[in-house]
């Protein structure tokens, strides 16, 4: 796990999201941004789009830090990489340039062994079963806020209680109360099952 304003030294964190076009990956974004804003850390978020249509592999980026960033390209060796779409696994090498001691949080139906087998061994690997949390909770496969809860569990990176004051901030005005609440269930889940 990293920790930022640690006693030792001062780290930026960078994070990869791996999805399609309408999961919601860009969302999930910048409600991380948003939750770290909120504990006073410094970030810069942003997408990256290939065609865009709905169904299209997209990716999003983000970096987080106790310093002002002065880097403004894309994160190539990220410290994180979610996975929101588990379709996406062996068909992209979601682990390129993640740093030898990062991790992968991939919206997987199983143990993280069985997905090892799939993209190797060489990782830190945790899996969350997003799809059955999100279509549990809010009815729909929709798994971007559930893969935020497992991102908090493993790194650490923002409190799950800004992630939830994010979301709800996020989603004030343009949700129901009552999605804004199967949402937080959904990230309260995934951030105590993933593994």
């Amino acid at each position: 796990m990293y920790t930022l304003n640690s006693a030792t030294r001062s780290r930026t964190v960078e994070v990869r999201w791996h999805g399609r076009g309408g999961q919601g990956v860009v969302t999930a974004n910048e409600i991380l941004a948003g939750a770290a804003l909120r504990e006073g850390k410094f970030i810069k978020a942003f997408p990256e789009f290939g065609p865009e249509r709905m169904g299209a592999p997209i990716r999003a980026f983000a970096r987080i830090s106790d310093k002002p960033i002065t880097v403004h390209s894309q994160v190539y060796y990220p410290d994180y990489v979610v996975v929101v779409d588990s379709t996406l696994l062996g068909q992209i090498d979601v682990t390129e340039g993640l740093k030898s001691d990062g991790a992968v949080i991939a919206n997987y139906p199983d143990v993280p062994e069985k997905l090892k087998s799939i993209i190797g061994d060489k990782f830190e690997v945790h899996t969350v079963n997003a799809t059955k949390i999100a279509l549990e909770e809010i009815g729909r496969p929709l798994t971007n806020t559930a893969m935020l809860g497992a991102l908090a569990k493993i790194s650490g990176i923002v409190t799950l209680e800004s992630i939830i004051k994010e979301l709800e901030r996020k989603f004030a005005g343009k949700f129901t109360a009552d999605i804004t609440a199967k949402n937080v269930r959904s990230i309260e889940r995934a951030y105590n099952e993933v593994m």
